[in-house]
């Protein structure tokens, strides 16, 4: 409420707010509600709806994707890069299919654009590196873990 006249020293000086805000700030510090987790120790719980690493799938050993070139069309983040080659038994398959990790967004629409169910992503959230990481076929191969 804006009060009309001359303010006096206590509301020139905002100490009231001032006060209240150490206040509420020292009731949490010392009361509040911890949030710090001890990592390799504690693992934080996660949705399972929660999108993670990807992964191609396959079917008989033979993976499904016929790079239909769909994922890298729809990707909002242009992370995903494929150049088709020719088999005898399929028409295309993927002769690379790279992922740039630090340019996905996890938005899960190259999952929902492939008519082959080929890509997914799973649950595994461990992706930490120290270097700038690019998922290859032969890695996304091989991550058919937590599925």
């Amino acid at each position: 409420m804006l009060v009309k006249g001359k303010k006096t020293l206590f509301q020139d000086f905002y100490f009231f707010e001032t006060l209240t805000g150490m206040i509420i700030t020292l009731k949490e510090f010392f009361f509040g509600t911890k949030v710090t987790i001890s990592y390799p120790e504690e693992r934080r719980q996660y949705s399972e709806r929660l999108r993670g690493q990807h992964y191609i799938k396959a079917t008989n050993g033979v993976e499904n994707c016929t790079a239909c070139m769909l994922c890298p069309t729809v990707c909002p983040s242009e992370c995903i890069h494929i150049e088709a080659g020719e088999r005898q038994d399929k028409e295309k398959y993927p002769k690379t299919f790279e992922i740039d990790i630090l340019r996905c967004c996890f938005c899960g629409m190259c999952e929902e654009a492939c008519p082959k169910d080929a890509i997914k992503l799973s649950t595994i959230m461990e992706m930490s590196t120290s270097y700038r990481p690019i998922y290859d076929r032969a890695f996304l191969s091989e991550q058919r873990g937590n599925k």
